[in-house]
């Protein structure tokens, strides 16, 4: 087993000290011995960068058969999760911790990987994407660097591919998405040009990828507190067509991220990824289908892009209820944060955020009619009760929601009786 000199320590982490993680590593040492299992990857480049840690992952010299067999003799929960990758997941108190032998590649696509099991945590490294992520870190928060820089990059916020770009992108073309995700979440300043120069060279292998990665690295990078950068140099390098081959609405697009920062808003990827988009329902259900969205994430978008009713910073609060109960109120603010994206900015933010708040604040009444008292005004069964509900219903909308079911029995009565003729 060969280390790198020991250059940085993170002390003693919450997440690292907390229960659910020392039983998975006292579960683990009892297998392979002291540091036969350390940290890896988000969790100490976190740590480092003083963000928060969500995922604990940990890479150890022990095979998937002797983490498995470690894990559950431990009394804890291991899951084969890729352990033909070599990757199992321990639970602990309800906490998943993915755990991945040390390995090397053998061959790969660009789509899947043969790798062998190894015990050397630099040659480890050699196959991780980025240099921020190629972090080991022990239990006592001592940092292991195999590159010699990812303490360093983490720490400016400069995004560069272990060893040869072309290399690491033709392991898992994935990389060129996770390049331009990690530069909107960690990237400071410029971006690296031979990284760049590799994804765009290599850009044409994107499509050879499921939906399901793409959808799933698109989002997240639209989850950046600011993504501008990272979808503009996307654009302009040509990757971004690869994945949403319709045109794209980059002002809008600017326009929401401005928004969601200067109203703290929070960060909304799902929407953004609609306002990346023309105001086209058709295209908007070609894509989501394309990339296998979930069905309410494909129907919010669908949504969203709807071209009419335009929504105005100056609409009345009679026309907001109309608009809110006609569309709900989850679809009305998505298109109303759109409408204001869009928007010039001669209306003010204040304009904006009243009729959010005008109708988040209304409660959606509910149509005090039903179908049994259509009939019982002598509407026979059958499609002419459905035609005279919205005969009453647009009534009693355009009377802005009538709290008085009595008047609404009169408007249905006088609307039967016209039926009748």
């Amino acid at each position: 087993m060969t280390d790198s000199p020991v250059i940085e320590s993170l002390g003693q982490r919450p997440w690292m000290t907390a229960p659910e993680t020392a039983a998975v590593i006292d579960a683990l040492e009892a297998a392979g011995g002291p540091d036969c299992a350390r940290f890896v990857g988000g969790c100490v480049r976190n740590s480092i960068v003083g963000r928060p840690v969500d995922d604990i992952d940990i890479a150890t010299v022990l095979t998937p058969d002797q983490v498995t067999r470690a894990i559950e003799a431990a009394g804890l929960r291991a899951i084969p999760t890729g352990v033909e990758h070599g990757t199992v997941t321990a639970i602990s108190r309800s906490r998943p911790f993915e755990i991945t032998t040390l390995r090397r590649d053998v061959s790969t696509d660009g789509r899947r990987a043969v790798v062998a099991f190894t015990t050397d945590w630099a040659e480890d490294a050699q196959r991780r994407d980025f240099t921020l992520n190629a972090l080991y870190a022990r239990r006592d928060g001592t940092i292991f660097d195999p590159t010699g820089h990812g303490v360093a990059d983490a720490l400016i916020g400069r995004l560069v591919f272990v060893g040869d770009p072309e290399q690491r992108i033709r392991e898992d073309y994935l990389r060129i998405l996770r390049f331009f995700r990690f530069y909107a979440w960690y990237g400071k300043g410029g971006p690296d040009a031979a990284a760049v120069a590799a994804c765009t060279a290599l850009k044409g292998e994107l499509p050879t990828l499921s939906a399901e990665r793409i959808a799933k690295e698109l989002l997240k990078l639209l989850a950046a507190d600011d993504p501008r950068p990272a979808v503009e140099l996307m654009l302009k390098v040509g990757v971004l067509e690869m994945v949403l081959p319709e045109p794209i609405n980059v002002a809008r697009f600017r326009g929401l991220v401005e928004i969601e920062t200067e109203q703290l808003f929070e960060t909304d990827p799902v929407l953004r990824l609609a306002a990346l988009l023309a105001d086209d329902q058709l295209v908007a259900l070609k894509l989501a289908e394309a990339l296998r969205l979930s069905n309410a994430d494909r129907d919010r978008i669908v949504d969203a892009v709807a071209p009419a009713p335009k929504l105005k910073s100056w609409m009345s609060p009679r026309e907001i209820r109309r608009l809110v109960y006609r569309l709900g109120h989850a679809a009305f603010r998505d298109r109303a944060k759109l409408a204001w994206a869009a928007a010039s900015r001669t209306a003010t933010a204040m304009q904006w955020r009243g009729m959010l708040a005008l109708a988040e604040g209304w409660t959606r009444p509910s149509f005090p009619l039903t179908g049994e008292d259509v009939m019982a005004a002598g509407v026979p069964k059958g499609p002419m009760v459905g035609e005279a509900l919205r005969e009453v219903e647009d009534w009693w909308i355009d009377h802005d929601f009538l709290d008085d079911k009595l008047s609404a029995i009169e408007k249905l009565k006088a609307v039967a009786q016209g039926m009748a003729y």
